[in-house]
């Protein structure tokens, strides 16, 4: 296991060696050329905040970025008064860096701009053929749309719905159809040996046994099934037998305050098959870089490769999650389902244990982001003066994430002081 971890290490630390320029494709490069010159041109924030709260703010960071660990370690950060529509603070805001688990800001914001809050997902049970006298004489159809959170209760509802139809036999298979979703079980950049969720269209306690779990229940109730389980796809005149909706601020709320990676997967799928099914994690990249470019920056600029976070090909800029975050901000349909969904510090999520105590404890709604070399800190807080502030904290080739934690909570602290 040693062996394993060392070898994701050395991974990560290859692919942080390489530039952005050797990850894209032969028709990106012109694109890219001219995304290079974006991020080494001045920023576009040429005037910054002049209240006296900014400027206590800009010499308190200032101060802080005189600690040791910046010597040896990389930062990126930005923070802006949502109030005043004014920039407070930048510091290599353009950087491309690994967003871990703040990853999952950019695919809940793209979710809620692209599908909206009543968005639904969506588990179907079908049947075709004709049932006499007990016998269904055609398949049992189970068609998923990736719902993290069908569980086998939710599946037992659906066994008890074929036997309520008066079925005793099945003429027929059990199929799981699965077209929603097609791509490996695993995303593109995730170390092998983590323990990474498993993907798939049909899901029940996260694993990918929908019909054989099924099959199973079928039998338990008396439900003879002569063609057992298979797979395959759900014809066209078929009979609703029972269905299961989840809200996406069901998903939501336990993608961003347990920062569940097979939530968030779930999530940036729904995007993706928004662009077409089957959904593929291009399509979710092509879905997340159009919002990117509605909001005024160069989409080739950076890398999207998952939905949560864990793979080793994601690069964002603290400039992109701050754009983001002031998206949302400005969209109510988006910002009443995502900013109760953020960890709250000192409160609840992966930002219970954090900043309790202080002025930031309470205040600071935010998503957390670790891997390895990595911490992030990306969300929103209220100030002294009563601003609303969204900020983004990236640090950067730390060897323990506790350091990059620290140093948020002090930024967060001086925020909200």
């Amino acid at each position: 296991m040693k062996t394993r971890k060392f070898l994701c290490f050395l991974a990560v630390a290859c692919a942080m060696a390489l530039p952005v320029s050797a990850q894209l494709t032969e028709e990106e490069l012109d694109r890219y050329a001219a995304d290079t010159v974006y991020a080494s041109a001045p920023s576009e924030y040429t005037q910054l905040s002049g209240t006296a709260w900014a400027e206590r703010i800009r010499e308190g960071l200032d101060r802080m970025l005189r600690d040791d660990l910046l010597k040896i370690s990389q930062l990126g950060l930005m923070v802006y008064d949502l109030t005043d529509q004014t920039v407070v603070y930048l510091h290599n805001e353009r950087q491309r860096m690994r967003p871990a688990s703040t990853m999952k800001l950019v695919s809940a914001i793209t979710a809620l701009d692209m599908l909206g809050g009543n968005y639904r997902f969506r588990t179907s049970l079908f049947r075709n053929g004709e049932v006499r006298e007990g016998v269904l004489y055609g398949n049992l159809y189970c068609m998923g749309t990736m719902d993290p959170t069908f569980s086998a209760e939710d599946l037992a509802t659906f066994a008890d719905a074929v036997k309520n139809e008066g079925i005793t036999r099945v003429e027929g298979s059990v199929v799981a159809d699965k077209g929603m979703y097609s791509g490996e079980k695993w995303g593109e950049g995730w170390c092998w040996d983590d323990d990474n969720p498993t993907l798939s269209a049909l899901l029940v306690e996260g694993k990918d046994n929908f019909a054989e779990r099924l099959l199973q229940m079928l039998r338990q109730r008396g439900v003879t099934v002569t063609g057992g389980a298979g797979q395959g796809r759900t014809p066209q005149g078929v009979t609703i037998v029972q269905e299961h909706l989840t809200s996406i601020d069901t998903v939501l709320k336990r993608m961003m305050k347990n920062s569940d990676n097979l939530y968030a997967e779930a999530v940036f799928y729904q995007v993706a098959a928004g662009e077409g099914k089957p959904a593929t994690a291009k399509k979710g990249t092509t879905a997340v870089k159009r919002l990117i470019s509605r909001l005024g920056l160069p989409a080739g600029m950076y890398a999207v490769a998952d939905g949560s976070g864990l793979s080793l090909y994601n690069y964002v800029t603290p400039e992109l999650m701050v754009r983001l975050l002031r998206h949302a901000f400005a969209q109510r349909e988006i910002y009443d389902h995502l900013y109760p969904v953020l960890p709250i510090a000192g409160v609840d999520g992966t930002l219970k244990n954090r900043m309790q105590g202080t002025r930031a404890g309470g205040n600071v709604h935010a998503k957390t982001g670790t891997v390895t070399s990595v911490s992030a800190l990306a969300g929103y807080c209220t100030a002294s003066n009563g601003h609303k502030i969204c900020f983004s904290i990236v640090n950067q080739g730390i060897l323990k994430a506790s350091d990059g934690r620290e140093f948020q909570n002090k930024v967060c602290e001086l925020l909200c002081k």
